[in-house]
């Protein structure tokens, strides 16, 4: 078993921050800061959006949910009207966007110049905030760097003025790190501070978290990420008398799990959801077959919201998603789908049988708590105060989710299962991931199954960013082949990693990335990697693409040819890599028998 926590373990500093004079200071902005009139709240005669979403459950409505923001802001105000206008012609109705800022936007507004960048949009002033809010009555949902980064407060600020009332992303605040940027301290004083802002508003505003994001989403066990909801809602709604919400989806891909969690959750919630999202993990390379998953996952969605309605959005994903950004007419055209699915599914609510998911849901919700009272337990026992929203925060962002899970989960102890417990329900993109890692070492050929075994591989893991499933697969498989691991952690910085390799003696580095800054980093990497004289090969897979400079479309485009030409191995699958190990070994073997020779 783990071992118990102490203080000393998490806090090893001499003092930290006080938390009542943060949540002041937060509290204190309030009183020049409010929420401000978008065309949202004015066209619907709402306060807020957690007013509009009771009233669509009242109403019996499904909310739709849409993802928006091109590099290009000008692009990005003409998406928030053509989308909304389009469909509003058709009789139908978008009613949020999410605002898919770049992860740049995560670092104060002093220190964003020289920052490494993503795809997403780049806003300057509150000015560029109130004019993307202005061009539609489509509620703005800033769930993605703004609450959990060190920009936390100064782009709250921002999100309210424009008249936001859904800011996030704390989940992101447990999981993520803004390369380059290691004061835990200080994004933690900036997150509380914008969660007391936000708790001391005039009209209610949520505090949104999701469970996509790393945190939640690396538990093995669906009891432990509903246990996530509950710890959030205590800090926030409890701690700081905010509004905790959520949402998850992406990586819910089983509809029997996803539909039970949305029961189970429905139960334990205070504040109405925010969306569920996609389950853009069903999605490949095949457009037309990513439509079967489109509507599977939706018609799950809608009828989870119209029987047992948690005032979530449905998020309708173009099924380019898996490929790159999806342009303002893809976005368009999966609503129109979207919107008819809703029509069409309402006689097959009666064929639906819920005897089999509300037992599950129970299960979930049980175990849950269990998880929640756990952790408040063995923090106390640990000397942590629990009633301390800033110990909170930054206790479970350093301990992070796979020790909780290890530490406090509450399923049964079990030798030899990923985090040492048989989960209560099993969480199935995790699963779903150790399946892919079976399957790609299942398939390979034997002989050279047995050479990379023998070889005595040593590999360096990492990602260039936020998102872990990649690095998840290529351990899974590394492992299952007897190669030594060495971690090098999410959103790694290239010098540390350089740094790394040269001490643990790594054969090579096998990198995941995601957010389009996968060039800017292997070139880094490699520099590093020179000075240092590390040799050592680098594979790099995942979504790789950029948006390039002077674009005119903010569309980003594959870069597999440049990042060859900056010296990495570009690896479309998992079995690339192993094919390279397998030449790796060959060289060995022949450099061998050419020493014996001489």
């Amino acid at each position: 078993m783990t071992a118990k926590l102490t203080r000393s373990q998490v806090f090893p500093e001499a003092e930290l921050p006080d938390a009542v004079s943060l949540v002041a200071e937060g509290r204190k902005m309030a009183e020049t800061v409010t929420v401000g009139r978008s065309p949202f709240l004015e066209h619907y005669g709402v306060a807020s959006e957690i007013e509009y979403k009771r009233r669509c459950v009242e109403e019996g409505r499904v909310m739709m949910h849409a993802q928006i923001g091109f590099r290009d802001t000008g692009k990005s105000q003409r998406a928030w009207g053509q989308i909304w206008e389009t469909l509003d012609k058709a009789g139908y109705r978008v009613d949020r966007y999410g605002i898919c800022l770049d992860w740049s936007m995560g670092y104060p507004r002093a220190h964003r110049k020289n920052m490494p960048r993503g795809t997403g949009m780049i806003m300057q002033e509150v000015e560029d905030w109130i004019a993307m809010t202005s061009k539609a009555p489509v509620s703005p949902h800033f769930g993605d760097f703004v609450i959990g980064t060190p920009a936390a407060f100064e782009n709250t600020i921002a999100a309210l003025l424009c008249g936001s009332t859904s800011v996030g992303n704390l989940g992101q605040y447990f999981a993520f790190r803004q390369p380059h940027w290691d004061d835990d301290i200080f994004t933690t004083a900036e997150s509380l501070k914008a969660i007391a802002l936000t708790a001391a508003q005039p009209v209610e505003v949520i505090v949104h978290s999701s469970l996509d994001d790393g945190f939640a989403s690396m538990f093995t066990d669906l009891a432990c990420s509903l246990g996530a909801i509950l710890l959030e809602q205590y800090i926030v709604d409890e701690l700081c008398g905010g509004h905790a919400s959520y949402s998850f989806g992406n990586t819910y891909a089983r509809p029997f799990t996803r539909h039970a969690f949305q029961r189970a959750a429905h139960k334990i919630t205070k504040t109405p959801g925010t969306m569920i999202y996609g389950a853009t993990t069903m999605y490949g390379q095949n457009y037309a077959a990513n439509y079967a998953s489109l509507a599977t996952y939706l018609r799950m969605d809608i009828y989870g919201q119209k029987t047992r309605p948690a005032g979530h959005a449905v998020n309708p994903t173009p099924v380019t998603e898996a490929q790159r950004i999806p342009d303002i007419e893809e976005i368009v055209d999966v609503h129109m789908f979207a919107n008819k699915l809703v029509e069409l599914d309402e006689p097959l609510h009666a064929l639906y049988r819920d005897d089999e998911i509300d037992p599950i849901a129970d299960k979930i919700v049980e175990g849950g708590h269990q998880f929640k009272a756990n952790v408040l337990q063995g923090f106390t026992e640990a000397g942590l105060d629990v009633r301390n929203p800033f110990e909170m925060l930054l206790a479970i962002r350093r301990v992070g989710s796979k020790r909780l899970e290890e530490l406090y989960g509450p399923g049964r102890p079990t030798e030899g299962r990923l985090r040492g417990r048989t989960p209560v329900v099993r969480s199935h993109s995790i699963e779903q991931l150790e399946e892919m890692g079976e399957g790609v070492v299942g398939r390979m050929d034997e002989a050279a199954r047995d050479r990379i075994r023998n070889a005595g591989f040593r590999a360096c893991i990492a990602t260039t960013d936020v998102h872990e499933y990649g690095k998840i697969l290529i351990e899974t498989v590394l492992r299952q082949l007897g190669v030594t691991i060495v971690d090098g952690g999410t959103s790694t910085d290239p010098n540390d990693l350089a740094e790394q390799m040269k001490g643990s003696g790594a054969d090579f580095v096998a990198l995941s990335s995601y957010n389009g800054v996968a060039l800017t980093f292997v070139s880094e990497l490699k520099k590093d990697m020179v000075k240092l004289d590390v040799g050592a090969p680098i594979f790099v897979g995942g979504k790789l693409n950029r948006i390039p400079d002077g674009s005119n479309t903010s569309l980003p485009v594959d870069i597999s040819e440049e990042l060859t030409a900056a010296g990495a191995v570009v690896c479309p699958g998992v079995e690339t890599m192993l094919e390279h190990m397998a030449a790796m070994v060959a060289e060995r073997e022949g450099a061998e028998h050419g020493r014996k020779r001489a």
